[in-house]
């Protein structure tokens, strides 16, 4: 069952005074107020959402449990009647949490802690496990040790692995209850290895590794010989784990996920053959396993850094798009500057602007500095954005000259008059509507290029017009705490961000046309070939992620990323290119880029870095 927001309202947003709603104990006693409404006028399953609200709000709030009592009262069944799943099979949260309390109240300890403990793995960070004063160690005597392994199997479902520090102390209770159980019941194999798996979740480490272990030598089961393993290569004892691992397959040859785990074990030691051989034994028993496959592609990557094997992965989700497992490698895979985020600016002038507003508020300061060589307009543009009075006197226009486009096209961002080292905006000012998509969409970073081309096609609806005016007339951050933080101390980052959200918008502009007499085709490659600007580079990412999940467009998109990288390369014979460096990412994460192109582009990379 998967736990939702309740209808007609956000409860994620309890706390949070920023956004005009006080903190969550004053919307709490609100939901409560309401609550007593709507019983006044004979409203029971009405008052029941509202206190559901409250306990989302403020799990702990002694008044919400009180109105808890109210509502079971004026029920035949304990009020669990009151609360249950939709039509489409969710369920709210705090209807939830809500239910396991009323469940607790009826005597109903098993159900009641299996459903808390859902609800605490969905949503680790607020503490159900302290609102619930039936959960304690004397529990024990009244749980049903096979339901509640059970119940702890589904939390480690659900929750990270590890689950992040700052939420560990709020499923502390449920720790707690797990090592009161085990000694409850030592003996018993399947809370050992069960309960091994949410202790490792919470590294608690000492408590997963003897679970397991009593677990195995207890039982020798396949499940707790996986959790032992897991547990001891945590620790660091691979070794060991190999060993246990690799005896086990002996005796349960079938277990395909066992061969991937293991094969993943040996290739994180930097052993990929070994692993891959273990890998293939699994594929060849099984094409369809929905983690082989994925699992061969992200050591083949692992092994050979080649974007070829990241792209397999894409593919394979195409044709595959229930294995989960393949979305969790190409997360892990992908990092560094257009894999998983947008590259830092490296100009001088927004090195001047970080430094400036290290030492001044932006504003209308009078502020003024000379340039040796001409610099990316859009650089300029975000100094701009902070101090619109910025003077700037450029020296030189070293050759190849920089505001030249490298091909002539029909559609342009920027444009310099004769003699100029400022250049002009071509398109006016987008529309509001496309300006705030764009704002609300800007990230610095995704989980891989196929998932931020796919995030956005929300603006494939935006005027073609729009969203080129975006790039060239940014809107500012918006007036929250991460848009304030950026407008005070990163503008330049968040230009690079909306130049690339706009550019990925502009990929999905008339989408059904096909790719090679396409206008978004058109477009993106003349911004790729115009005037030198984080817009070139921007319109070659959202060309990139567009080849990641449109095959028919991978050899088009290479030809052009290495054209680019290539005339890049040849200018910096003479002078300085400021998005070499991300020209160079950008080649690496090209599908079908010929590997000649590659490694010059590992090169150029590997010399930068040295630089530096």
């Amino acid at each position: 069952m998967g736990f939702e927001d309740a209808p007609g309202r956000q409860p994620h947003e309890c706390g949070h005074p920023a956004e005009g709603i006080g903190d969550a104990t004053q919307e709490a006693h609100g939901e409560l107020a309401m609550a007593r409404l709507a019983l006044d006028d004979g409203e029971t399953e009405h008052a029941a959402v509202h206190v559901a609200n409250a306990i989302f709000c403020e799990p702990r709030l002694p008044e919400a449990h009180e109105m808890l009592g109210v509502l079971a009262a004026r029920t035949g069944d304990g009020g669990v009647s009151l609360y249950g799943p939709d039509e489409r099979g969710g369920m709210f949260a705090g209807s939830a949490a809500a239910l396991a309390h009323l469940r607790a109240a009826a005597g109903d300890f098993d159900r009641a802690f299996g459903g808390l403990a859902q609800v605490a793995a969905h949503e680790p960070h607020r503490p159900w496990g302290a609102s619930a004063a039936w959960l304690g160690r004397d529990l024990t005597a009244r749980l049903d040790a096979d339901a509640f392994a059970r119940s702890v199997l589904g939390m480690v479902q659900v929750l990270d692995d590890p689950v992040d520090e700052d939420h560990r102390a709020a499923l502390a209770p449920f720790a707690d209850l797990l090592r009161a159980m085990v000694a409850e019941h030592p003996g018993h194999g399947f809370l050992l290895w069960s309960g091994s798996s949410l202790m490792r979740r919470l590294d608690e480490m000492d408590d997963a590794v003897d679970w397991a272990f009593r677990a195995w030598t207890r039982d020798r089961s396949l499940e707790a010989a996986i959790m032992l393993g897991n547990a001891w290569r945590r620790v660091g004892r691979a070794a060991d784990t190999e060993k246990l691992w690799a005896s086990v397959l002996r005796d349960h040859p079938g277990d395909l996920d066992l061969h991937v785990d293991l094969g993943e074990l040996l290739a994180s030691q930097g052993r990929f053959d070994e692993g891959l051989d273990w890998i293939e034994r699994a594929l060849a028993s099984d094409p369809r396993h929905p983690k082989a496959a994925p699992a061969a592609h992200g050591v083949r990557w692992a092994r050979d850094r080649d974007i070829a094997h990241l792209v397999a992965l894409v593919d394979h989700l195409r044709h595959h798009p229930d294995h989960g497992y393949a979305h969790e490698i190409l997360g892990r895979a992908c990092s560094g500057p257009w894999l998983r985020h947008v590259p830092y600016p490296t100009e001088a002038l927004t090195n001047t602007l970080r430094q400036l507003l290290d030492q001044v508020e932006p504003g209308d300061a009078d502020i003024a500095i000379t340039l040796s060589a001409l610099e990316p307009p859009s650089a300029l543009l975000a100094v701009r954005a902070a101090f619109p009075r910025f003077g700037l006197t450029v020296q030189s226009v070293p050759q190849p000259d920089a505001r030249e486009p490298l091909r002539r096209g029909t559609w342009a961002v920027w444009r310099y008059a004769p003699g100029a080292t400022e250049a002009e905006a071509v398109p006016p000012p987008p529309g509001t509507a496309a300006a705030e998509a764009v704002r609300g969409m800007a990230e610095a970073s995704w989980p891989h290029p196929a998932l931020a081309y796919d995030r956005a096609v929300l603006l494939s609806g935006h005027p073609l017009d729009d969203l080129l005016g975006v790039l060239a007339h940014p809107p500012a951050p918006d007036d929250t705490e991460l848009g304030r933080t950026f407008a005070r101390h990163e503008p330049a980052l968040w230009i690079r961000m909306v130049q690339v959200w706009a550019c990925l918008g502009i990929a999905h502009h008339r989408g059904d046309e096909p790719w090679a007499e396409s206008v978004r085709r058109s477009v993106l490659l003349d911004l790729a070939f115009g005037p030198e600007d984080w817009v070139s580079d921007a319109a070659l990412f959202a060309l990139v992620a567009t080849a990641w999940l449109v095959p028919e467009a991978r050899v088009d998109v290479a030809t052009a990323v290495a054209t680019r990288f290539l005339d890049a390369e040849e200018a910096y014979r003479t002078r300085e290119v400021t998005v070499l460096r991300s020209l160079a990412a950008l080649v690496l994460a090209t599908p079908e880029m010929p590997e000649r192109v590659a490694e010059l582009a590992r090169e150029r990379a590997a010399a930068l870095d040295a630089e530096d």
